[in-house]
């Protein structure tokens, strides 16, 4: 039950940001760590999705789940702020 509650807080941070712009970092494994910046479109239940701005391709879409930012292979920063971060 705690981690649906901490689902949720995650998508209650992230659903004033949709239209703003985002820095993500994620950790594909092995060293594969990448880091870009996009606008994050849309939230869902399950999900979020961010298009990413590229120098040499059109936008990208990629989604990444909640759980993500939970396991911390997805870090999402607006302002200096990080996601996911509980407040005490």
């Amino acid at each position: 039950m705690a981690q649906t509650n901490s689902l949720q807080q995650i998508k209650a941070q992230l659903d004033p940001l949709v239209g703003k712009t985002v820095n993500v970092r994620a950790n594909w494994g092995r060293k594969r760590i990448t880091e870009s910046e996009g606008v994050l479109e849309k939230t869902y239940p399950k999900v979020f999705v961010v298009a990413l701005s590229g120098k040499s391709n059109p936008v990208k879409r990629i989604s990444y789940s909640y759980a993500d930012i939970i396991t911390q292979l997805v870090e999402i920063r607006s302002d200096d702020k990080r996601i996911g971060e509980l407040e005490a």
